[in-house]
């Protein structure tokens, strides 16, 4: 592939980008606030599950390992 085959190449996909985002429909700062919140509680959530079954898990290898002796 020659040099100015890939400059041109480039060209059309920025060209290509460009007109793409031009049709993009962008959040509102409502959306916006409303996604990042539906996001920070989810993440919360999974990550207490998460924790909860850690604890749990632990509670019974423990329990387990004491059983043996270990």
């Amino acid at each position: 592939m020659a040099v100015g085959e890939s400059i041109q190449e480039a060209r059309t996909f920025v060209e290509e980008s460009y007109t793409e985002l031009q049709r993009v429909t962008w959040p509102d700062q409502d959306q916006l606030r409303n996604a990042t919140i539906v996001v920070v509680v989810f993440t919360i959530a999974i990550s207490l599950i998460i924790w909860l079954m850690d604890s749990v898990v632990r509670v019974i290898v423990e329990q387990i390992m004491g059983i043996f002796g270990a």
